[in-house]
């Protein structure tokens, strides 16, 4: 019967749901219209929201871009391969395979999601290639199911942010709170621990149960591992052509180790004073710096690593062409009238008139979980939702660490149907984001009602009820 439904839901998502392209500009039609019917405001109005927003991620989408382009570098050095060799080769069976990458997945996303996003993907490759009879576009999506707890984690946008800057949190919160919340009230809270590791600890048990039967396995594309066999094949030529008597002066540059360990060492300084200042804080500016530092550090010479970002930077394609779509889409979702009333404050308020004091987080959670379709950004959405939904948490006598948490779920909770944050993982893949929705559906679904109860029963326990 489980398999039954999930054949159905990824046969759904194969024949209805089109590129993702075409995903995000449907969706900016959808928050267009919504949008004019929420607010009142015309097509030009609507227009100037968007046209404001589209080029508002910039250096955000670069930094996605790097994401992607230096943790696949990072990854195809050779230490990096061996050591996901290794991991690969514990597993014997498809259901192990599925289960291992699940389970790092969610580790790594809980430490920090950009980290987990790479590694997972490229684990799974390596599954792929390694375990017969596994199947690809399952091993894809179990690692991007990882990503499900990440805004419950260490990288957690919302929770980091409220335990950051008392000004910032006012500010935010329309000064229904002053002071910050330290991450003990929220990421390490019990409730949220409980969650989060539920989660994690059972996702691979439900992704084994959706692996489909021997017929309808779709394996690896055979291209995929021709191009890496041959990309390490030239390497390995090059590598025994080698002669440094007879390089130019300036092949002998392009093969001085001396000057990536110049890098690598003024990389390693500021990461020893980031963290010696600021304690285990990753951003996603650290983390590119990570894969940066390591990335140079193990492809050995300058020109070796530039073959390395030239390999990596070709499935960086769909974040360059949909990022700006998504930020108009936050534009438009944020765009208010007169009145202050935008289409985002609108889905809040639905939401709000309808809650009490024990069902607030969980609608909450809802509530962010469909703004999040719309601004997939965790701190787009807390500059959306915190204005709202905090003064609300105060009014209903609802501690605000828990509709902070609920927040932080909900836009992580949606992701799993939301092409926005899959595009670094099905680069690598390079599979499209309908191979792997139908089997992300059945995640969200599982997930929602996991974290839904939870929230429930967080509020009664915290009011005593």
């Amino acid at each position: 019967m489980f398999k039954k439904f999930t054949n159905g839901c990824v046969a759904l998502v194969q024949k209805y749901l089109p590129d993702a392209y075409i995903f995000a500009i449907i969706l900016t039609i959808i928050a267009f219209i919504g949008g004019m019917a929420a607010t009142g405001q015309g097509i030009v109005d609507m227009t100037k929201h968007w046209g404001n927003g589209v080029w508002s991620l910039l250096a955000f989408s670069m930094q996605m871009v790097l994401v992607l382009v230096l943790g696949n570098a990072f990854a195809i050095s050779k230490p990096i391969k061996k050591v996901l060799d290794n991991i690969s080769g514990l597993a014997k069976t498809p259901g192990a395979a599925i289960m291992i990458v699940s389970f790092v997945s969610g580790v790594a996303c809980w430490l920090n999601w950009g980290f987990g996003l790479i590694v997972g993907a490229l684990l799974a490759k390596e599954m792929a290639k390694k375990v017969k009879g596994v199947d690809y576009r399952l091993l894809i999506a179990a690692a991007y199911s990882g990503f499900v707890v990440w805004h419950a984690g260490a990288s957690g946008s919302v929770p980091l942010s409220l335990a950051s800057d008392a000004n910032e949190v006012a500010k935010v919160t329309m000064n229904a709170v002053t002071e910050t919340i330290p991450v003990a009230r929220t990421l390490f809270s019990v409730p949220n621990l409980a969650m989060t590791w539920l989660v994690i600890l059972s996702l691979p048990l439900l992704n084994r149960a959706m692996h489909p039967t021997p017929d309808k396995v779709v394996a690896i594309d055979p291209k995929i591992i021709e191009e890496e066999e041959r990309a390490a094949k030239e390497k390995e030529e090059r590598e025994a052509a080698f002669d440094k008597s007879k390089l130019t002066p300036a092949e002998k540059l392009e093969n001085a180790t001396i000057l990536s360990w110049l890098v690598v060492a003024a990389c390693f300084i500021y990461l020893f004073v980031h963290f010696k200042n600021n304690g285990f804080q990753l951003s996603l500016n650290i983390v590119n710096m990570i894969f940066l530092s390591l990335g140079i550090l193990f492809h050995g010479t300058p020109i070796n690593y530039v073959r390395a970002i030239n390999e990596s930077a070709g499935g960086a394609a769909g974040i360059l062409l949909q990022f700006p779509f998504y930020a108009g889409i936050m534009g438009i979702m944020t765009g208010a009238n007169a009145d202050g009333v935008s289409l985002a404050s609108t889905i809040t308020d639905f939401f709000l008139n309808i809650a009490t004091k024990n069902n607030f987080p969980m609608l909450t959670f809802f509530s962010a979980g469909l703004i999040n379709l719309l601004v997939p950004s965790g701190g787009g959405q807390w500059a959306v939702q915190g204005p709202i939904a905090m003064p609300a948490s105060i009014g209903l006598g609802v501690d605000p660490a828990i509709t902070a948490m609920a927040i932080a779920w909900g836009d992580a909770w949606t992701n799993m149907i939301q092409p926005f944050w899959a595009l670094p993982a099905l680069g690598l893949a390079k599979l499209g984001a309908k191979d792997i929705m139908g089997y992300c559906v059945v995640v969200l679904l599982y997930v929602g009602i996991i974290v839904s109860v939870g929230f429930y029963l967080w509020a009664k326990l915290a009011t005593g009820i």
